[in-house]
Order: C-alpha cells, then sequence, then structure tokens
C-alpha cells in the first residue's frame, strides 16, 4: 500500500493557510512538553491510546474516513505505522509527516523546542 507523505515545508504552507485540516500528533505527553506545535487544528491522541482503543480514540471530526489528516510524531515512524493503519482502515485523505516534529523545527520553527 502506498502511504501518502509530506515534507515540512508542505505542512509549513498549510499551517499558514486557512484550510481546514487535521494535524494529528500521536506523540506521548511528556514528548509534547518539550516539543509542541500551537495551532487550533492540532489534535494529540498518543500511539499508545490507538493501540488500546483504536480509532474511537480519535475526535468525531477524525472519525470520518474523509477527513485530511495530517499524522505527526517525533521522526515520522510511528506516524507512518498510524498512517498506514487507518489507510488499512478505509481513511482516504491520510498523509505522514515525513521527517516528524523534530525535523519540522530544524527546517522551519526551532523554537517549538528540540529533543
Amino acid at each position: 500500500m502506498e502511504i501518502s507523505e509530506i515534507t515540512v515545508e508542505e505542512l509549513a504552507k498549510k499551517l499558514k493557510s486557512q484550510d481546514q485540516f487535521i494535524l494529528l500528533d500521536v506523540r506521548e505527553p511528556s514528548e509534547l512538553e518539550q516539543a509542541k506545535i500551537t495551532d487550533a487544528r492540532l489534535e494529540v491522541v498518543p500511539m499508545s491510546q490507538l493501540g488500546r482503543e483504536g480509532t474511537g480514540a480519535l475526535s468525531e471530526s477524525a472519525r470520518s474516513k474523509g477527513a485530511e489528516i495530517y499524522v505527526m510524531c517525533h521522526h515520522g515512524n510511528r506516524s507512518m505505522q498510524v498512517t498506514a493503519w487507518l489507510a488499512s482502515q478505509g481513511w482516504t485523505n491520510i498523509h505522514n509527516v515525513s521527517g516528524g516534529i523534530d525535523e519540522f523545527a530544524q527546517k522551519m520553527d526551532p523554537t517549538i523546542g528540540i529533543y
């Protein structure tokens, strides 16, 4: 299965837009204290919670299988797994953020934190 990915540069453009989408951060709470993007479209659902609760852990808007969702983690590995899993469950507009928040912080906005 082909997994759709976007670069951190593309994500930065999306964040500057008024577009409706969900930025799904699947990192754990302790990681969020170290680096976090502040945006109204950010939703945090740790991968561990998804593992326990399945798609029921997602917000109502994120449960829409046509919702535009960008999945992010620290380096892009966990988010890739979550993106593939949701795609296998029928989500059609889901994209992995390649390089994760680490690459985003290094290339686009170091003020959000690097760990």
